[in-house]
């Protein structure tokens, strides 16, 4: 709903209603940009300072909560089944790493060169294309959130500075080991070994399908010194607060 309701008014503002365009302004929705435009521009920097906090706040959860994109990578991918594990390779998760310095190298090289705005803009705009290519084929076809595990660069800055919020995704020692949450877990995120570990992977971006799937309650949001439950409820109030912020700036 809030990927609809964010497209919607990106839609109001290209038909004409511009205080329905972020700032005022054509926003390309394409979360690379978050880093690559201001390195480009040389200026803008309120959608890395947003992102930031938002991740201190939610940790790695802007990609399955806040992201407009990160919606339709988990509608691709419920089309399809999970496969099994095997046929994604944990090591996929560092491409985002890779395309990182490369969206940001080719901005810069862009800015150097005095490459019109207009150029950047399209290059922008095949970048995101391909992406929505990557959800319906591979994320349609494996049945997993590829887009996000594997392509997005973004998506490798909100795990790894994630890490610096207090949020955790834990799993008790009551664990039965039966798997349930493996395989209904969309960013690979729950191998066995994770498991064993007792918590999820880098890729784990707290969305919170395997703590409704946990027949035993074993696995859940974790804050010092507060109940699974409570901590459950504090993270949701917090996502939604978000939301609705996020629906704000970009109408202002």
């Amino acid at each position: 709903m809030f990927s609809l309701v964010f497209f919607g008014q990106l839609v109001l503002g290209l038909a004409g209603a511009e205080q329905f365009l972020m700032t005022g302004k054509l926003h390309l929705p394409v979360p690379a940009l978050i880093a690559a435009g201001p390195v480009y521009r040389g200026s803008g920097f309120f959608m890395p300072i947003l992102f930031t906090v938002s991740v201190l706040l939610v940790g790695p959860a802007w990609c399955s909560h806040l992201c407009y994109i990160g919606a339709w990578d988990d509608q691709c991918s419920r089309i399809g089944k999970i496969k099994s594990s095997h046929h994604f390779k944990p090591g996929l998760i560092w491409l985002r790493l890779v395309l990182l310095v490369l969206v940001i190298g080719v901005a810069w090289v862009m800015r150097v060169s005095g490459v019109p705005v207009f150029v950047a803009v399209w290059s922008a705009a095949v970048f995101g294309l391909g992406g929505i290519l990557v959800m319906l084929w591979f994320s349609r076809r494996m049945g997993m959130m590829v887009h996000c595990t594997a392509f997005c660069p973004i998506g490798t800055v909100s795990n790894l500075l994630g890490r610096l919020s207090p949020w955790r995704m834990k799993i008790s020692s009551d664990c039965c080991k039966c798997m349930k949450c493996s395989r209904v877990c969309r960013y690979n995120a729950l191998k066995p070994q994770d498991i064993e570990a007792g918590y999820p992977g880098l890729s784990c971006t707290l969305c919170g399908d395997c703590v409704s799937s946990c027949s035993s309650s074993s696995i859940g949001y974790r804050l010092p010194f507060i109940s699974p439950q409570t901590a459950r409820i504090i993270f949701l109030v917090v996502v939604i607060s978000l939301h609705t912020f996020f629906l704000g700036v970009a109408r202002i």
